[in-house]
């Protein structure tokens, strides 16, 4: 008895298909929201000291 399925790594775009797109995740942007309320805080705590 023959088997019809394709061995998904027989070759590379067997493969590619079996696995699917790759994901893209989006890159997160609280890094860069929380970096920006810790440096607004540093310039407004240094402001107050200066005063």
């Amino acid at each position: 008895m023959s088997d019809n399925s394709v061995d998904p790594s027989g070759n590379t775009e067997a493969f590619r298909a079996f696995t699917g797109p790759p994901e893209s995740a989006a890159p997160s942007k609280a890094p860069y929201v929380i970096g920006g309320v810790v440096a607004v805080a540093l310039i407004v705590l240094i402001a107050w000291l200066a005063l």
